[in-house]
């Protein structure tokens, strides 16, 4: 087990983020982190210590309460530094048990705490960590940079393999970290020397930093006219209005806080009229505290009450721009969306091979679900894979196709009118990257039908009725895949279950060997991944069947790196019960063993009795499966739909699905709820299946 020591370099390094993305980034590595931040630096009064608070609400862990400033304080002032360290290895050893490395944040530089790099230099030595130093790139040049790590490594003595590395935080847009760290590394005489690597440089991202409009009033004890999206809205840019409409109009764009004050009519009906062309502005800010005439508000309520803020203050419209200016642009405690993206990028721009080199051996590898989540995104890209999006036109998947395109998860091709989706790309911020595919139905519709017609013959489909189902994008991105143009097809965040599966039913079919059509749910669970199935197809599966969803369920959890042990879920376990319904999960757990020998299932067994181990011991003590289980099959749809549901909401556990099983391609369908993360997840999912099913 080894332990790291996060130290900054200089004032305003970014510690807590970039402490919480090297925990993220290891737990994609498959590695079991624990997290201590010693002693706490804000949060006073109601507020929470932030590090420790998100890392146990976004990492899931046992974070302890750290030693407070002024307890840390009053024993220094009393010379008590060994009764400070003392209690701060207490702490440790709370977390530091059956895990594979811990990561510990030290202290922030600020100029009331005089004493942090002392005390950092202290924690080292006591718990014996090595140090990865976290300095801010920022305007500073390469030989400054150096000079401030250099000064940083000295105070920590003790010999050259306590520094593991360093990490540039905040890089300007343009500035690449690799020419940087060279620059910096033909600067410092201890880099040289010591061959202290860089761990990785973390770009400054403007969204990043953007506050909900809900941070925006509080800060400024804005009054509330209209709530709106408060808290989903966030301010990327500040549009002060003081210009005539025409020349204002091009400020009207995504994430703008329009400021302007409360007797600017004109400025407030456009931007009322830009609401409602579907332009998601952060929100309306009304100064001085003046409110528009009663008959403008009127004509303005439908956006107003649209999903657009709108606050009102009594300041003037340039101090009210100067104190938003000055607004502290930390994550707040109660914004984890935003410090989720915060962590992830963070870990998507740190090397931690250099790290696990030093781990030594390690316990075995889990799938944690940052694991699973990173994993799914390597594995789509190196899939390489065409998926079409019918539902070409919607502003989440419009989103997602963008994202997965930029990030090459998957070459995606939206159906729909290009003119439209610009309109909703532009109304909704969201640039299209090159290469992300646009294809019109209208312009190839008919070289569809004659395909279709033949696929469909002895179902007695004729052209007339395959160029009228054809006008159904969903039936038209389901024949481009029914002739291998695309890998795979995702819809559903405006179509139902239904309108998703009917046509790959009909025009792409079941799999060899696959009796129906089933599907799983991936739960992120706190601590690893369990497969759910099936929670979204099959209504009441009969013991053949149900055998069946067992194995596909089996086959998937394999397919994304889950050694597949399922449990056949019933009200009773083993031989304790009787009835219909448990006769059927026994007998479907008798089929799928004579299918797969080597397949670890039991059931009929009760949900506790196969996820938690003390229960499975008493209730199950010979089963492979009792206490370990970690793909659940549900006896039917009622069962299955509702404790999925049951767990994700109760639980606040992300579930990435539903997966669609048995089909011969792949074809995945959406919750019509789906967030564009979610789209993103399952498009990925899609490539992945299109990778591993049999090329016809």
């Amino acid at each position: 087990m080894q332990t790291f020591l996060i130290a900054p370099v200089g004032f305003d390094a970014g510690l807590t983020s970039v402490s919480l993305g090297l925990v993220r980034a290891l737990e994609r590595d498959g590695l079991k982190v624990g997290f201590i931040k010693p002693i706490a630096q804000g949060g006073e009064g109601a507020e929470p210590e932030r590090s420790s608070h998100f890392a146990r609400e976004l990492c899931h862990l046992n974070a302890p309460t750290p030693i407070s400033m002024e307890r840390a304080e009053h024993l220094l002032s009393q010379g008590q530094l060994d009764q400070l360290l003392e209690e701060v290895v207490s702490l440790y050893q709370q977390v530091a048990a059956n895990v594979d490395v811990v990561i510990v944040e030290g202290l922030v530089q600020d100029q009331q705490h005089v004493f942090t790099a002392y005390i950092n230099s202290k924690l080292a030595r006591t718990l014996q960590c090595e140090v990865v130093l976290v300095g801010a790139g920022g305007e500073l040049p390469s030989h400054e940079l150096a000079e401030k790590l250099d000064i940083a490594m000295q105070a920590f003595s003790g010999g050259s393999n306590q520094i593991a590395g360093y990490i540039l935080n905040r890089l300007p847009a343009g500035q690449d970290a690799r020419t940087l760290a060279a620059e910096i590394a033909a600067s410092s005489r201890l880099l040289q020397k010591r061959r202290i690597p860089c761990l990785g440089g973390i770009p400054l991202e403007p969204e990043l930093m953007a506050p909900r409009t809900l941070d925006v009033a509080n800060y400024l004890r804005a009054r509330l006219l209209h709530a709106g999206q408060l808290t989903r809205r966030r301010v990327l840019s500040i549009s002060v209005m003081a210009r005539s409409v025409p020349h204002i109009v091009h400020l009207l764009k995504p994430g703008a806080l329009v400021i302007v004050p409360g007797d600017r009519e004109d400025v407030i009906l456009a931007t009322a009229m830009a609401a409602m062309n579907g332009v998601p502005l952060a929100g309306l800010l009304l100064t001085c505290g003046a409110e528009p005439d009663p008959r403008v508000a009127q004509l303005c309520h439908k956006a107003f009450t649209s999903g657009m803020p709108v606050l009102s203050i009594d300041t003037n419209t340039l101090d009210s721009t100067t104190l938003i200016a000055a607004m502290n642009r930390q994550v707040p405690a109660d914004d984890l969306e935003r410090m989720e993206r915060v962590v992830d990028f963070v870990a998507e721009h740190l090397n931690t091979s250099v790290l696990q080199q030093r781990l030594g051996d390690t316990r075995e590898k889990r799938l944690s679900p940052p694991a699973f989540r990173y994993q799914l995104m390597e594995k789509a890209r190196r899939a390489a894979k065409r998926i079409v999006l019918p539902e070409g036109n919607e502003p989440r998947t419009v989103k997602a196709a963008a994202i997965c395109q930029e990030k090459g998860i998957a070459h995606c091709v939206l159906l729909g009118d290009r003119e439209e989706i610009a309109h909703v790309a532009e109304a909704q911020g969201i640039v299209l990257p090159p290469g992300l595919e646009i294809v019109d139905p209208n312009e190839v519709r008919a070289r569809y039908v004659a395909p279709m017609v033949a696929l469909r013959k002895n179902k007695g489909l004729n052209a007339p009725m395959a160029e009228q189902q054809l006008e159904d994008n969903v039936v038209l991105g389901t024949m481009m895949l029914a002739l291998n143009e695309v890998d795979g097809l995702v819809s559903g965040a405006v179509h139902t279950t239904a309108n998703t599966i009917r046509p790959a039913l009909q025009l792409i079919k079941t799999a060899p060997g696959a009796k129906l059509v089933s599907s799983v749910f991936f739960m992120l669970m706190p601590d690893q991944v369990l497969v759910y199935g099936d929670c979204a197809v099959n209504p009441d599966p009969s013991a053949e069947e149900l055998a069946d969803i067992a194995i596909q369920s089996a086959d998937s959890a394999a397919a994304f790196g889950i050694p597949p042990r399922v449990a056949m879920i019933s009200y009773s376990t083993g031989a304790s019960g009787s009835g219909d319904d448990v006769e059927k999960v026994r007998e479907a757990t008798r089929i799928a063993r004579d299918k797969r020998p080597g397949l670890l299932i039991d059931g009929p067994m009760q949900y506790d009795a196969a996820s938690v181990e003390s229960v499975g011991r008493q209730k199950a003590p010979d089963s492979p499966v009792a206490g370990c289980a970690n793909v659940f099959v549900f006896p039917d749809l009622n069962t299955g739909n509702t404790t999925y549901k049951a767990v994700q909401r109760s639980a606040g556990v992300v579930s990435v699905g539903p997966m669609l099983q048995g089909l011969k391609k792949p074809v995945n369908d959406l919750s019509r709820g789906a967030l564009v993360d979610d789209i993103v997840y399952t498009i990925a999912l899609t490539a992945i299946q299109a990778e591993q099913l049999p090329v016809e």
